[in-house]
């Protein structure tokens, strides 16, 4: 039974990172297992969504900036 259930989370983790693949959510594997134990222990979707988002745009940021930075250091 314990073996049957392992199967089908990990079938409809895969099943869901190939939907993420093809919406082009770039979201790896553990990342999108993460967000889906966060939703199911209630987190709100659109809420979890807007926080990605943030924070790559955070990193974006961060990485334009260390670009000019080694580029005023050259």
């Amino acid at each position: 039974m314990e073996q049957a259930k392992s199967s089908d989370v990990k079938e409809t983790l895969s099943i869901l990172t190939e939907m993420a693949s093809l919406l082009n959510a770039n979201l790896d594997c553990d990342t999108l297992a993460f967000c889906i134990s966060m939703c199911e222990k209630g987190v709100n979707p659109e809420a979890l969504a807007a926080v990605i988002k943030d924070l790559r745009k955070e990193e974006q940021l961060r990485g334009a900036s260390s670009n000019d930075t080694s580029m005023l250091s050259s």
